[in-house]
């Protein structure tokens, strides 16, 4: 960006600011725009006072005569320096009461462009690299506001100045852009490096920022200290750091040596205005006291060219963040959820996969592939399959987190892409292993289940008896208003187990809240529950099952599939079997079967030598015997 392009970008800019401004606070910017004006004419004022005075002290007549000619101007001198301040003060004031109005503004643009997206679009290197990018646009919308209204201040004085000038000798004019054109020059210069830096670098600061973060979190404590992988995360920290600082200090180098360079040019500016001006006087073209007036309009005019340039150039770096953020916002427009569309039916029947395909934009194969079933309302329905064999996808499809490559996607007689996402998301409750953990109180994560819903503490401990976790209530120090989460001081603490329960109980207040045909998804609920447990879970969550709800259930644990009313097996995205156990048990091939005895196996049978992985060698002495 050149000093010229620069310039004709402002009044953009600048209507941009305004228009956000006006947003947050009409009558703070009505009054801040009244001070600025202000304080420009008290500016001009003053340096006409100044020249008014000059005139009175080198004129004829003695001593204390000029000074008693002078009084009059220095007193009004005087009361424009009281006004302009006063002004200045009530543009920081409004200024500041803008500020966080416009950032808050930004900040909700930005979050809820982020809530929106498309699933697919979180999980995308590059859209998560322009959220990064993204989030310096909110601070700089906030300081967007100080560079305009700095920027506005050195319009206002420069023009005061110049037209000061102008009525003392408008061949002095060009002097300004002489002195300050330079340093302008120079501070696009170090703002476009500060710029290309930070953009190309933003994702080395979130990794060491990460790796930082890994020390102190609660989840890798365990593994840093036993493991000891303290040393090395602190030595990959301070190779990373090593690097920024090297980049630090490279842009301090050229900063210092493009700021050197205009300030010797600016500076030689200076000197030939100077120059021009004691000719001026030499020649008899200009008096003392014009001279006088010249030169404080000069330093005053350069000075606010000088920082209007400064300003403009930060106004400018600031706008090339917040663009940043524009574009966020209008990318993540682009790949949001849909907003239109039909209503969905308050009663289903079933929902019906008719042939869908999906494939992940940074895989070679489908996850899913030419995949057809069927659930009916009140059926419990098991999805099984080794890892990636596209389990998770056919879970994301169903609940409307991303939409099929091909085929349809069935809601009784409605296609999915007709329907109005809400309306998908309001009849899906999903319960998956690696469920949120709130850090908020206790009544808060079995009602976040349902936030918009009215509960009642009996509807609470409904929940919680369902899943066996009303015995909880003793760890909450504070009852309801508990604290979940040992981040906070005072936080009830709960094992993963506890955990599971605590999320199983914000399943069935979600579910039971529903009064219209629904899709319960619930994604390996045992992991972390004891055997016992486990089994009394799995039956918890198959109760779920209703005339008006189907339940599915996708887990390794093939004991808890056994009892579901439809099994499906899928293998590489391909839906391969399909039905009961009895059925799938009764096909001496069927892969169903060979996974069952494979996992029953482990409970049953001791396993020979040649089922064990690992190498082979002579039977180790009984101290060396596993535990």
């Amino acid at each position: 960006m050149t000093l010229l392009s620069a310039l004709r970008s402002m009044p953009r800019l600048v209507g941009a600011t305004v228009r956000r401004a006006w947003r947050a606070d009409r009558s703070a910017l009505v009054i801040l725009g009244i001070a600025e004006i202000g304080q420009g004419i008290a500016a001009a004022a003053g340096l006409l006072i100044v020249n008014a005075v000059m005139h009175a002290l080198l004129g004829s007549g003695n001593a204390p005569e000029r000074l008693h000619q002078a009084l009059p101007a220095i007193v009004a001198g005087a009361c424009a320096a009281v006004v302009r301040s006063l002004l200045a003060g009530l543009s920081t004031s409004r200024a500041g009461r803008l500020e966080p109005l416009v950032e808050r503004i930004a900040t909700v643009q930005y979050l809820t462009a982020a809530a929106e997206v498309e699933l697919e679009a979180i999980e995308d290197p590059q859209f998560k690299r322009l959220m990064d990018v993204a989030q310096f646009g909110v601070d700089a919308s906030r300081r967007m506001i100080s560079a305009c209204v700095a920027a506005l201040n050195g319009v206002i004085s420069l023009v005061s100045a110049a037209g000061v000038l102008s009525v003392l000798d408008v061949r002095l004019l060009p002097m300004l852009l002489l002195i300050a054109a330079p340093r302008g020059w120079g501070a696009i210069r170090v703002a476009q490096e500060r710029y290309v830096s930070r953009l190309t670098w933003v994702e080395h600061v979130r990794a060491s920022r990460l790796i930082g973060n890994l020390l102190t979190e609660r989840t890798a404590a365990q593994e840093v200290r036993v493991h000891q992988v303290g040393p090395y995360l602190l030595a990959k920290y301070e190779e990373m750091a090593a690097t920024a600082e090297s980049e630090q200090r490279r842009l301090a180098t050229r900063k210092a040596m493009i700021e050197l360079v205009a300030a010797g040019l600016s500076g030689l500016a200076t000197a030939l205005t100077y120059t021009a001006v004691y000719g001026m006087i030499t020649a008899g073209w200009m008096s003392l006291a014009v001279a006088g007036t010249a030169v404080l309009a000069i330093r005053s005019g350069s000075a606010s060219l000088g920082s209007l340039v400064m300003n403009l150039n930060q106004l400018n770096e600031e706008a090339l963040y917040v663009r940043d953020h524009e574009t966020f916002v209008t990318g993540a427009a682009k790949r949001a959820l849909p907003s239109g569309g039909e209503s969905l039916a308050r009663r289903l029947g079933a929902v019906e996969l008719d042939k869908v395909s999906y494939r992940y934009p940074d895989r070679d194969h489908s996850a899913l592939d030419q995949v057809s079933l069927r659930l009916e309302m009140g059926q419990v329905i098991a999805v099984v399959g080794e890892n990636g064999s596209g389990k998770s996808t056919l879970m994301k499809v169903l609940s409307g987190l991303v939409s099929p490559e091909a085929g349809t996607v069935w809601f009784g007689r409605q296609d999915l892409s007709d329907v109005h996402r809400r309306d998908i998301f309001a009849r899906v409750a999903v319960l998956t292993q690696d469920f949120q953990r709130w850090p908020l109180t206790a009544a808060m994560n079995l009602r976040i289940g349902r936030p918009e819903h009215r509960h009642t503490e009996d509807g609470l401990m409904q929940s919680l008896r369902h899943a066996d976790a009303d015995r909880l209530w003793e760890k909450f120090p504070s009852g309801w208003q508990s604290l979940l989460g040992r981040m906070f001081r005072g936080a009830a603490d709960l094992s993963g187990g506890e955990w599971q329960r605590i999320g199983l109980a914000r399943t069935h207040r979600r579910t039971v809240t529903q009064d219209a045909d629904s899709i319960l998804i619930v994604d390996e609920p045992t992991s972390a529950l004891d055997p016992q447990t486990e089994i009394e879970a799995f039956r918890r969550v198959r109760a779920l099952a209703s005339p008006h709800r189907v339940v599915v259930l996708v887990t390794h644990r093939m004991s808890g599939v056994r009892h579901a009313d439809v099994i499906h097996v899928l293998h590489q995205g391909r839906l391969v079997e399909s039905g009961s156990h009895t059925t799938l048990m009764d096909r001496p091939d069927g892969r169903y079967r060979a996974m069952f005895l494979a996992q029953a196996a482990e409970y049953t049978n001791t396993p020979n030598n040649d089922s064990v992985p690992g190498p082979r060698g002579t039977t180790p002495s009984p101290h060396e015997q596993p535990q």
